[in-house]
């Protein structure tokens, strides 16, 4: 029998929500009130409330906010969908497979996890400068998906550790294909890792700023937008509200579509009881 929650749980948490929420609405005030009011009073001035759209309407008008939204939604995307097809592939074939040099492979790979971006660069800015690549989108994403294959392959051979090996035995008996095997048996039973990754990985390469700053020149996302619209005398903080918002609804969005994955494996573990 389940006792009763103790009553500062629930305190506990509504203070944890409500220093969540001030933020966000101390964000949308900044966006609805002029620039002087912010800067003499502060978003939570009970003295003087002005709400307008001028901020609004002048960062629609004045910066490419649509062309910066679906730049940063196309390398999002990209990133986020290849990694979550090659990072489970991968980990399924150093978990079940055998093959020349997959130890020290698979440590090479683990070790990167500890290199900064920051150390790649100005080699990987050579190299794109001598392909022809710079100013290309695939010059953002190819180092997105590959800095993230070090914890997204560790992430799910974890999970792959504690896979049925009974299931992968059943598969062989049955004459099936590895390929077979990972598309039909594992990947189907594999999902909440996945959806781990895409969370991890969206959240990443959409609030990431300086790949892009570096290797981008006419298709800038909104990272670089938001850095743009900060002035350097005004600090334009009706408008950097404005932009921040609009940067924020795609991750609140991905968040909401993968954490389905989370709850329908907590239903499967527990029987489908409620």
């Amino acid at each position: 029998m389940i006792g009763r929650t103790p009553l500062w749980i629930p305190i506990l948490v509504g203070l944890i929500a409500i220093a969540w929420i001030v933020p966000l609405v101390g964000l949308v005030m900044t966006s609805l009130r002029p620039a002087g009011e912010i800067a003499s009073s502060g978003w939570w001035g009970l003295t003087e409330v002005t709400l307008t759209l001028d901020a609004w309407r002048t960062v629609w008008t004045k910066y490419p906010l649509v062309s910066a939204f679906w730049t940063s939604l196309s390398l999002t995307g990209l990133a986020t969908i290849l990694t979550m097809l090659l990072a489970p592939a991968a980990a399924f074939a150093f978990q079940f497979l055998a093959f020349p040099g997959r130890r020290i492979l698979l440590l090479i790979i683990v070790n990167s996890f500890v290199l900064p971006q920051q150390v790649v660069i100005i080699p990987l800015f050579t190299l794109w400068r001598d392909l022809g690549m710079i100013d290309n989108l695939w010059a953002v994403v190819i180092p997105y998906v590959g800095l993230s294959f070090a914890w997204s392959i560790f992430l799910v051979k974890n999970f792959l550790a504690d896979f049925p090996k009974d299931l992968i035995e059943a598969s062989r008996v049955d004459c099936c294909a590895p390929i077979s095997t990972f598309l039909y048996v594992v990947l189907p039973n594999a999902m909440t890792p996945i959806a781990a990754i895409g969370i991890l990985q969206f959240l990443w390469t959409w609030n990431s700023m300086l790949l892009p700053m570096l290797y981008l020149r006419s298709e800038l996302p909104l990272t670089v937008l938001l850095a743009r619209i900060a002035g350097s005398f005004e600090p334009n903080l009706d408008q950097q509200a404005v932009a921040a918002i609009v940067t924020t609804a795609a991750p609140l969005l991905a968040f909401i579509v993968f954490q389905r994955f989370f709850a329908a494996d907590a239903r499967n573990r527990s029987g489908g009881k409620e």
